[in-house]
């Protein structure tokens, strides 16, 4: 299990381009559940793919999902840090931390 330490600068700018996918919270124990729950179910990967125009397409690794996953926050100045727990490959969570947070995110540490 990797751990993953990721910064959100600028909370109220934590949003991707669409707004049916994106962070809808504004404290960190909010963005924190947003994030475990996408990481733990295939709720946002399944609203993802359902706007996609080939979803058969769509390459299944991309869906996939931790059930044992852990995602902690903590408001830090105007910051938010996460600490995400998972065996979920980097790329997929990067892409989910994309469709959640747009560009308005930071990788600041893997272990």
């Amino acid at each position: 299990m990797s751990q993953y330490f990721i910064s959100l600068p600028d909370p109220s700018k934590a949003h991707g381009n669409d707004a049916d996918l994106s962070f809808r919270s504004q404290s960190a124990g909010g963005f924190a559940e947003e994030l475990q729950a996408a990481l733990r179910t295939t709720g946002l990967f399944d609203r993802w793919l359902a706007k996609q125009p080939d979803p058969d397409a769509v390459e299944p690794q991309w869906g996939a999902t931790d059930p044992n996953a852990t995602v902690t926050g903590e408001q830090k100045d105007l910051r938010i840090n996460l600490v995400v727990s998972t065996t979920i490959n980097s790329d997929v969570l990067k892409e989910r931390l994309r469709l959640l947070a747009g560009h308005h995110w930071e990788l600041r540490d893997v272990r």
